[in-house]
């Protein structure tokens, strides 16, 4: 079959050069809308459930909330795994599902099994889905901020805008004179004009605000005045209810029209609500601002944000599972820039941070490495092919491959990123073509001078074909080899799978479109255009390699066990070298920006840590490094990424490396700078990572940190008490930063416990009283005001002095039950109507106050408590230091009985590559010994060229162990994609010495002729595949830290099996090849071998 394509493409070789023309435009057409990423998206398959339940506190909302959602979830078609934290008023359970379920599927069953356990869940409890995002769904933030006055706009009075006297007047007319004021606003506008938009944009799940205040018009009843008017908080709450309403009556005719009758009542400023009426006294209406205080105020907020020091209102655009970080992150930065000329006069909406920006720099960096590592390949076959329009025949290969893998990669959904292109290497995609064109211009040449004469046009072709044919072998089963070798990581799951498979289906794409156009194309342009006379011999460059190599191999044939020997030794050394070798799971990806997590102790109120963290934001933007800074505190609107109120995260926005001070120092180096002076900061524990690095983690491991000690147990003493032990050990071992232990406990509580006595004695039940608290501290929903096309919540709630007043606590009033109080009358003597005039009783004489520590938060791992100790990894590996804490953890911590350790984050994936890779790499070396005995069909031939393998896993593991890197999976990938080229080089050396032998010549003189011989395509093939991986070795642009490993190994490895096939392979030939007769060839017949050569 392949000697047909080759015919084929030979005689109808216009029409091949036709159709790859017509191939390479439509990849042109297909590069153009190719996906293109930062880095692949490695989050599992899972759906978030948020559970708010503000009136239960840690515990209370595990056993009643979330222990009944794990119940409802467990048996799920596709779930692995399930966790879950539950914190006082909000839980969320994070369900795993198999990567084979399709998302909208998971998320169905999911609501369904809501739905039928809604019904058993606590009153006041609501359940949602998380949005339908991922680890890479951050992709833009925003500020929403005002512009120094006169700056866009100019000031003046009477126009929106800032007012002279500092005050800011809105499009609606009203005049925001205080900074509460105008930040109620700020978030007015986020929610309502910013937010709405930024949802149409397509790929666009949801948009996120934290920060600022939510809008409310709050009721702040004053107790003293509601008990001398016998009145109740739910007296107050009813009346503004029953005033705050529109009935229709249907509709009346009149002269032969119809009209729609109405009654509107609905409430639409804070003038009406004052005006309401609550009850009546002695025929004098009681009305709300008789008894209570109203005005615009604020939500309780759960989050909070702010920007180099100031607070503002932030927004992020979450990225729908499936589409393009780049194309959706730009069509949210164009929406904003048409959102901000619809936005009131001296406010805009400020971009922060976009995911385009990293996916850019990434991909001028992989452009670079593949434009430089083509540019070095070409320059390697311009000077050892010594014909230059074959160099030009096979150099076109490169573009026309890349084209062709544009097409597979748009067909196959696979985006154009760091990983799926990281393992490109154009020196790979040349060699069949190499082998082709060094073999079909020898053959001209050597057919030209036995006739003399210039070859006619069917000598040409027939000369072509026949050259072509004779390499089939060599160059089908070689390039077969190295596209085989990349099978086996097809079979990688779960992290690894997401972040290799993508690689290795764009290589193997490549792979077979090069192995395509060297049967078809190259063939095709070679009978066409090298024509004329051929001058086919050894330029300068190959006759100084052969005046070296050929002593050094008259050597291994002289003595080769010698060489044999040595090179067991060789390999020996770098099994030692090997154990030295450091273990990672990938390397970390530089992101060029920072983020800082800011702890405090679990008692910090929201405002407490807000205010904290504009001390940390101050301290931050003294570094020069430092463009600007901005903060989230809490929990977000939708919750996609939640936090207690005591936890802040920092985002440092670096400035290009090249505006630094020292533009030579590390990001490493920077960042232990602003450690040592963040720790200068009272009252905050500090962790760094970079924002989607600690998405990735939180999102996959459920925490934020490389590596994560989970202790599994019951009760909180025995678990908080062993991960205090491990947290020391940790903290004691070398590499181990940001060393933290969940914060399990120590959550204040203000306990109120109500006396079921002495209320029973007054005839109240436990939820009046409970009623009474719930409104004057939590606050209470009285209808909602209707602005244009906004809407804002009425609150009847205390006054925020008041609600922190634990005396005024003890003296709000419990209205008692009808029957308890003696009717009140009139100045005359006419009783009012019953109950008009209610009797109290104060909350100290039903409950005593006392305050309390507890649970702070209880997180759950598949139907058990943790606690987790986390820790992230800087200047050492984390197989070592993992390694090195297991030890000391087994021989120091003891745990009771049913408690257990258990490791996770980073190295949980590294384990299970780890585990993937004892499977993947055998069978990948199995693929090739198959492959290699169906090519010579000799398990001792084959063996010998196997031998290749262990020679060049030698050079990648020395050349990790000079650059000092870690052995990870990128660097197994390139031990495996290096095993299959090595074995191409060995394939074609003794595919030709096999020739030789067959044809009568003796082993020693068939070894030496046949290395000479092959020396050039042998040097050439490993040449260019090092070449093309060079400038990712060397590379230090964004990203190139996740190339290097990989370029590393091949490169080394490129190096050693050339030698050692070029000195190896021929002495294993000469010591154990064997003539067609089967006669053993020994040393004693090789002894004027080498002085023939010289």
């Amino acid at each position: 079959m392949i000697r047909s394509i080759l015919g084929f493409s030979v005689a109808n070789r216009y029409a091949v050069i036709l159709v790859t023309l017509i191939a390479t435009a439509f990849g042109a057409w297909s590069l153009a809308r190719l996906p293109i990423d930062a880095v692949p998206d490695v989050t599992n398959n899972q759906v978030q459930i948020n559970a708010i339940a503000p009136a239960l506190t840690p515990v209370e909302i595990e056993k009643q909330v979330t222990v009944l959602l794990e119940r409802a979830l467990a048996g799920t078609p596709g779930l692995e795994s399930m966790r879950s934290f539950s914190r006082n008023g909000f839980a969320q359970l994070t369900a795993v599902f198999s990567d084979k379920v399709d998302v909208y599927f998971a998320r169905t069953q999911v609501n369904e099994r809501l739905t039928e356990v809604r019904g058993t869940l606590p009153p006041g409890v609501e359940v949602k889905l998380g949005p339908i995002s991922t680890g890479l769904g951050e992709i833009y933030w925003w500020s929403v901020e005002y512009l120094p006055p006169g700056e866009g706009v100019p000031v003046r009075d009477g126009r929106s805008g800032w007012q002279t006297d500092g005050s800011y007047l809105t499009p609606e007319g009203e005049r925001l004179r205080s900074d509460f004021e105008r930040t109620v606003y700020l978030r007015t506008v986020q929610d309502w004009i910013i937010r709405p938009q930024m949802k149409s944009v397509p790929g666009v799940a949801g948009a996120d605000a934290i920060g600022g205040f939510v809008k409310e018009y709050q009721v702040r009843p004053d107790p003293m005045k509601l008990v001398g008017y016998g009145l109740s908080f739910a007296d107050v709450t009813r009346a503004i209810e029953a005033n705050n309403a529109t009935r229709g009556a249907n509709y009346v005719e009149r002269n032969g029209e119809g009209y729609v009758v109405r009654a509107g009542g609905l409430i639409e400023n804070v003038d009406q609500i004052r005006d309401i009426v609550v009850a009546t006294r002695a025929g004098v209406p009681i009305l709300v601002k008789d008894v209570a205080e109203v005005g615009i105020g604020q939500e309780l907020r759960t989050g909070s944000a702010s920007e180099n020091g100031h607070e503002v209102v932030l927004g992020t655009a979450l990225m729908l599972i499936g589409e393009n970080s780049r194309t959706v992150s730009a069509a949210a930065d164009a929406k904003i820039r048409e959102i901000n000329k619809l936005l009131p006069p001296g406010i805009q909406a400020r971009t922060l941070l976009s995911r385009t920006d990293l996916v850019d720099a990434t991909i001028r960096t992989v452009g670079r490495n593949l434009a430089e590592g083509a540019l070095l390949v070409i320059a390697v076959l311009f000077l050892t092919l010594g014909n230059i329009r074959a160099a030009v025949i096979t150099a076109l290969v490169i573009p026309v491959t890349m084209m062709l893998t544009a097409t597979g990669m748009l067909a196959g959904r696979i985006s154009a990123n760091l990983m799926s292109l990281g393992a490109l290497d154009f020196g790979l995609i040349v060699d069949g073509a190499v082998i082709i064109a060094e073999n079909s211009l020898r053959h001209l040449a050597e057919r030209q001078h036995e006739l003399g004469r210039r070859l006619g046009l069917d000598e040409r072709l027939e000369t072509v074909r026949v050259s072509a044919e004779e390499m089939i072998k060599p160059s089908v089963y070689g390039q077969a080899i190295i596209i085989l070798v990349y099978v086996p990581l097809l079979t990688f799951t779960g992290v690894e799978g997401k972040t290799f498979t993508p690689m290795a289906l764009t290589v193997l794409i490549a792979l077979v479109a090069a192995f395509v156009l060297s049967l078809t194309f190259v063939p095709a342009m070679i009978a066409t255009f090298v024509t004329g006379r051929v001058s086919e011999g050894d330029n300068a460059l190959v006759r100084v390699l052969k005046a070296a190599y050929r002593p050094v191999l008259c050597g291994a044939i002289r003595s080769p066990i010698t060489f044999i020997v040595g090179a067991l030794v060789v390999l020996g050394i770098a099994g030692a070298l090997a154990t030295r070798l450091g273990q990672e799971f990938t390397p970390t990806l530089d992101e060029k920006n920072i983020v800082m997590e800011a702890r405090r102790i679990p008692s910090t109120s929201i405002t407490q840590s807000q205010a904290m963290q504009l001390g940390v934001e101050e301290t931050m933007s003294k570094f020069p490094e430092v463009a600007f800074v901005y903060s989230r505190c809490g929990t977000p609107d939708i919750a996609a990424d939640p936090m207690p109120p005591n936890a802040c995260d920092a985002y440092l926005i670096l400035k290009p490396q090249s505006a630094w001070p020292d533009p030579h120092e590390s990001k490493e180096a920077l960042i232990g700078r602003m450690e040592a002076e963040a720790k200068l900061i009272p009252g905050t524990l500090l962790g760094f990572s970079q924002p989607i690095q600690m998405r990735f983690n939180e999102l996959i491991a459920g925490v934020r940190d490389d590596l994560a000690v989970k202790v599994f147990g019951e009760e909180f003493g025995p678990m908080v008490e062993g991960a205090r032990k491990i947290a020391g050990i940790l903290r004691s071992l070398e590499g181990a930063a940001d060393v933290k232990v969940e914060e399990a406990v120590g959550l204040p509580f203000l306990e109120i416990k109500i006396d079921r006595r002495e209320i029973a004695r007054r005839g109240l039940s436990m939820a009046d009283v409970q009623d009474v608290i719930g409104t004057a501290v939590g606050g209470k929903d009285a209808g909602l005001v209707f602005e244009g096309d906004r809407r804002f919540a009425i609150v009847v709630r205390l006054a925020d002095d008041v609600r922190g007043d634990v005396e005024a606590l003890k003296n709000l009033p419990v209205p008692l039950p009808p029957a308890q109080a003696a009717p009140a009358r009139s100045g005359t003597g006419v009783p009012t109507a019953p109950g008009a005039m209610g009797m109290s009783v104060p909350l100290r004489q039903l409950a005593t106050f006392t305050f309390t520590e507890g649970p702070n938060q209880v997180s759950r791992e598949n139907g058990r408590r943790r606690v987790v100790v986390t820790a992230n990894v800087r200047g050492r590996d984390i197989g070592s230091l993992v390694a090195e804490a297991q030890e000391r953890i087994a021989a120091e911590v003891r745990l009771p009985a049913g408690y257990e350790v258990r490791w996770g984050g980073q190295f949980e994936n590294l384990t299970a590559a780890r585990q993937r890779l004892m499977v993947v790499v055998p069978a990948a070396f199995a693929l090739i010994f198959i492959l290699l005995l169906g090519a010579l069909g000799s398990a001792r031939d084959a063996s010998i060229v196997f031998s290749a393998v262990p020679m060049a896993l030698t050079g990648g593991v020395a050349a990790l162990w000079v650059r000092d890197m870690p052995f990870s999976v990128s660097a197994a990938v390139g031990f495996i994609a290096l095993s299959g080229v090595a074995v191409l080089n060995g394939l074609v050396l003794l595919n030709h010495i096999r020739t030789l032998v067959a044809g009568g010549m003796a082993i020693p003189e068939a070894v030496r002729d046949g290395a000479l011989t092959r020396l050039r395509p042998v040097v050439m093939t490993a040449l260019v595949a090092a070449l093309g991986f060079v400038p990712m070795a060397l590379a230090t642009g964004t990203g190139a830290e996740v190339q290097r490993p990989l370029a590393t190994v091949v490169i080394g490895g490129l190096v050693s099996a050339t030698l050692l096939t070029l000195l190896v392979l021929p002495a294993l030939y000469v010591r154990f090849g064997r003539a067609a007769t089967g006669v053993r060839v020994t040393e004693v017949r090789q002894p004027a071998l080498c002085e023939a050569v010289r």
